[in-house]
C-alpha cells in the first residue's frame, strides 16, 4: 500500500463516467488516496463513491468561457490541495494539472479519452481547435506517463510528439449479470430488440440513421438509451407515427440498470460516422458493454471497430452508415445461421476482453 495522495480532474460531472470510476478502483487497490474532481451541473445528482469527489460550480456550462473557468478554478484548487499525483482526463483538464505538476514537483499522469483536437465538436471552428492545439503542442511533449483508449490514437501521438503512449482501452470488469426480463422493463417479448446506447450521443453517431432504418424493418423495436446532442432530434423523430411502435427512448441511467436492457437485446448498434478523424479512430465503450452482454453487434467499417469484429468473430460491419444499409445488415443478422455462435463468441471474448486485462498496464503507469 503506497498511501499516496493522488488528485483526479475530470470535466464532466462523475457519475456517468465508467471510464474514470474503473480507474479509480485500480488506484484504490494499489493504495492510492483519491480525490475525485469534476463539475456541478443543474442535472447533476447526489452519487456515492468510496473515496471524495469535488464537482465545481461554474456560471457557464459550454464553450471557450466554461472550459476558461474549469481550468482557473482547477489550477488554484490543484495549487493549494494536499496531493502527491494528478491525473488528467482529456485536454480539457491538462493545463492547469501540467502548470502545478510543474510549479509543485508533483508527479502528472495524463488519460487521453479521445483525439480531443479532432472531436466533431472542433470541427469547422478554427480558433477553438487551434487553441486546443497550442495547448496539447506545448504540453505533450514534456509528459512522462500518457496512455490513451486505443493504437490508433496512441501510435499518431507516438508519432508526432515522440512520446511513450500506452493503451488501456475501455472495457468492462467481469460481472455475474443477473438474469433479466424483457417484461418487467416494459419491451416487447414478441419482436426483436435492438439498442444503441451511449453517455454521448451527438450528430455523425448515427443515432439519426440508426433511427431512420426501423422504417425498413419488421418485428424489430430499437432501444436508444443515454445522453447527447442528437438526443432532442431524436426523440422528435421518434414521436412520428412510423416510428411511435418501433423506437423506445430512455434517457441515461447508473450501468447497472442499463446492463438490463442490454443483455435482452438481439443486436447492439455502434454507428460513428468517420467525418470525423475522431470517429473514424473510435473504439466506443458500447461495443465491450455489448460483448460483455452477450449480443452480438452491427457497427460501422472503421478502423478498431474492425479490429475488435475480426479478431474475435463478434458481430457484422456496415459498409454505409445509411439507413437502408443498416437495416438490411441488421436483417441478416438476424435471419444468419451465425447468430448464434456470434453470441457464443461474445461470452468467450469477455474473457479476455476485460478490465482486469487491461488494468496491468495502468498498475505499471502508477507504479512510480
Amino acid at each position: 500500500m503506497n498511501g499516496k495522495r493522488i488528485t483526479v480532474l475530470v470535466s464532466n460531472d462523475l457519475e456517468f463516467d465508467q471510464r474514470v470510476a474503473k480507474v479509480c478502483s485500480t488506484l484504490e487497490q494499489l493504495g492510492y488516496q483519491i480525490t475525485l474532481v469534476g463539475r456541478m451541473l443543474p442535472t447533476s445528482r447526489h452519487f456515492e463513491r468510496s473515496y471524495p469527489t469535488k464537482r465545481f460550480k461554474l456560471l457557464f456550462e459550454r464553450g471557450a468561457l466554461f472550459y476558461a473557468a474549469l481550468n482557473i478554478r482547477m489550477f488554484w484548487y490543484l495549487l493549494l490541495a494536499k496531493t502527491d499525483v494528478i491525473l488528467a482526463n482529456d485536454l480539457d483538464t491538462l493545463l492547469p494539472a501540467f502548470l502545478v505538476s510543474k510549479l509543485r514537483g508533483k508527479e502528472l499522469v495524463y488519460d487521453s479519452h479521445e483525439y480531443f483536437t479532432e472531436a466533431e465538436g472542433l470541427t469547422g471552428r478554427g480558433f477553438q481547435k487551434k487553441v486546443w492545439l497550442s495547448i496539447e503542442r506545448f504540453v505533450f511533449p514534456k509528459l512522462k506517463h500518457v496512455y490513451t483508449v486505443n493504437e490508433s490514437i496512441a501510435s499518431i501521438y507516438r508519432d508526432l510528439y515522440n512520446v511513450k503512449v500506452e493503451v488501456v482501452r475501455n472495457i468492462p470488469r467481469i460481472s455475474h449479470l443477473e438474469p433479466s426480463d424483457r417484461s418487467v422493463l416494459n419491451l416487447p417479448i414478441d419482436k426483436h430488440i435492438i439498442i444503441l446506447q451511449g453517455a454521448y450521443l451527438d450528430p455523425d453517431r448515427g443515432g439519426k440513421e440508426a433511427l431512420q432504418s426501423m422504417a425498413f424493418l419488421e418485428n424489430a423495436v430499437l432501444v436508444i438509451i443515454g445522453s447527447g446532442r442528437e438526443m432532442p432530434l431524436l426523440k422528435q423523430l421518434a414521436g412520428q407515427p412510423e416510428f411511435s411502435s418501433k423506437v423506445i427512448i430512455l434517457d441515461k441511467m447508473p450501468a447497472d440498470k442499463l446492463r438490463m436492457y442490454t443483455q435482452v437485446a438481439d443486436l447492439g448498434l455502434s454507428l460513428d460516422k468517420p467525418l470525423h478523424l475522431n470517429y473514424k479512430l473510435s473504439l466506443p465503450n458500447k461495443l465491450f458493454d455489448y460483448i460483455h452482454a452477450g449480443i452480438p453487434v452491427v457497427v460501422s467499417d472503421l478502423p478498431e471497430l474492425r479490429r475488435v469484429i475480426k479478431s474475435y468473430n463478434v458481430g457484422w460491419l456496415v459498409a454505409a452508415v445509411e439507413p437502408r444499409q443498416i437495416a438490411q445488415t441488421i436483417q441478416y443478422a438476424l435471419q444468419s445461421e451465425e447468430l448464434k455462435e456470434k453470441k457464443a463468441n461474445c461470452i468467450k471474448a469477455a474473457t479476455e476482453l476485460n478490465w482486469e486485462n487491461e488494468e496491468k498496464v495502468l498498475k505499471r503507469i502508477f507504479s512510480f
